[in-house]
């Protein structure tokens, strides 16, 4: 038996055991561990697409995979640490399942690129780690800086309803999003190519700000893919 094969799917399993362990922590409300699992679960995720490559182990049960886990912790686990951080704001009802749409759309968005040939290099949609790291990061920054003004926020259901819509809408979207996905060959003159090395350069400015204001590290996350989406929605204006 081949064991190098197994390789990419064994870290696709990580993912999903931090994505389910996230959401544990998330339901009982201590959030900076579920981020801290959602990252290491964006860790796995991109080690197991980049094992697979390098190992040209790609197989059909693989991309199944890696769906069902970017499902669970790109999907579950940020909606319930949004509904955690709404009801410790003291926002319950039926406004606290809110968040819960970001689910739904996740699935569809994963079940659409599955589907569709086109998304190999890049995406249509905001992509499940993007949206998770926005909501995680935010969940976490509030979570950390209670005095912070973003507090509020999670107590209005108009935050909380736009904000949701917004992301779901981009998740199902059909806006161009580029991916992180620096593969041999590829042309450096290429438009995705330069918007990825600009992205690697807000990040680094982004934890220069962060660090000289004196801020939680988890904005720089949050402001580094607030700016990838406005990247991608100026992109796609000015290139119709």
């Amino acid at each position: 038996m081949n064991i190098v094969r197994h390789i990419p799917n064994t870290i696709t399993s990580m993912n999903l055991l931090c994505g389910c362990i996230g959401v544990i922590f998330a339901m009982e409300g201590d959030l900076g561990a579920a981020f801290l699992l959602m990252l290491a679960a964006a860790l796995c995720d991109f080690f197991d697409g980049l094992s697979a490559r390098l190992l040209n182990a790609y197989s059909a049960l693989g991309k199944e995979l890696d769906s069902l886990a970017d499902l669970v912790s790109f999907g579950v686990l940020p909606a319930m640490m949004f509904r955690e951080a709404v009801l410790s704001a003291g926002l319950g009802g039926v406004w606290a399942f809110v968040p819960v749409l970001i689910i739904i759309f996740s699935a569809l968005r994963l079940a659409e690129f599955n589907i569709d040939d086109s998304q190999a290099e890049n995406f249509l949609g905001l992509p499940t780690p993007a949206c998770a790291m926005i909501v995680g990061s935010f969940v976490h920054y509030v979570a950390v800086t209670p005095d912070s003004f973003m507090l509020g926020w999670l107590s209005s259901r108009v935050f909380v309803c736009l904000s949701t819509a917004v992301l779901c809408a981009l998740l199902v979207s059909r806006i161009p999003m580029f991916s992180m996905k620096f593969k041999k060959g590829n042309k450096a003159v290429t438009p995705v190519y330069r918007m990825r090395i600009a992205f690697v350069g807000v990040f680094c400015v982004c934890t220069v700000l962060v660090a000289l204001l004196g801020l939680n590290w988890s904005m720089i996350i949050l402001l580094s893919f607030v700016i990838y989406v406005i990247m991608n929605l100026v992109n796609a204006v000015f290139n119709q």
